[in-house]
């Protein structure tokens, strides 16, 4: 059967490899298969995923899955968006941003 390993290493740097593996292949297994963990040692402590869905590394793959590896956050999403709005200022912003003359606030 044949999977995709896809890593991105840092932003805008995708690495991704086919593999041809026997059927009952594990998470595990593919990625000893790849020689990733010698390669990226940041891995080993990395949360895994097929197709988006958090998988653990005894998790059978079926042909054709794609398996993710995805990098620790660095800054919480709601952090950033909350910085993100006070930087642009809150009249300037979402909802907020095309007000009709004569209109309330926040309407």
């Amino acid at each position: 059967m044949q999977i995709v390993l896809a890593y991105a290493a840092s932003a805008r740097e995708v690495h991704e490899v086919a593999l041809e593996l026997p059927a009952g292949t594990t998470v595990g297994q593919a990625l000893a298969a790849s020689g990733w963990l010698e390669r990226y040692p940041e891995i080993d402590t990395a949360s895994l995923g097929v197709w988006g869905r958090k998988a653990s590394l005894e998790k059978p793959l079926r042909a054709g899955d794609r398996v993710e590896i995805y990098r620790p956050l660095r800054v919480d999403p709601k952090v950033a968006r909350r910085e993100r709005f006070a930087k642009q200022g809150a009249g300037t912003a979402g909802l907020f941003a095309r007000r009709r003359s004569g209109a309330k606030a926040g309407y």
